[in-house]
This record gives C-alpha cells, structure tokens and sequence, in this order.
C-alpha cells in the first residue's frame, strides 16, 4: 500500500490554518479539546512535511 503524498503548498497552508486555529481557540472560550485537536493536527501537518524533506533529500 502506498501512502498518499500531499503536495507540499496543500501541506504548509493547511499548518497554517490549523495554528491559526489552535491559537484563536486557545484564547477563546470554547471546548479545550477543539483547541488540542486544532494542536494535533497542526503538529500532524508539521510531521508530514519533515517526513517528506527527509525522504526528498535521500533522492
């Protein structure tokens, strides 16, 4: 089975939302685990993109 590659613009722009989001729920007053997984995914994002830096670089 082969993973599925999101393009790297896909990547960084979706990193950026999810932060944005993570920290306007961080500051507001909704549900604490909006804002943790508005944090995991940001930080699933983050891994997406060094997994494929490192696997470009060994090409």
């Amino acid at each position: 089975m082969t993973p599925i590659r999101i393009p790297r613009p896909v990547l960084w722009l979706l990193l950026a939302i999810f932060a944005v989001c993570n920290m306007v729920t961080s500051t507001s007053d909704l549900n604490m685990f909006v804002g943790i997984g508005f944090g995991l995914a940001t930080m699933a994002c983050a891994a997406a993109l060094v997994q494929q830096h490192y696997a470009q670089r060994r090409n």
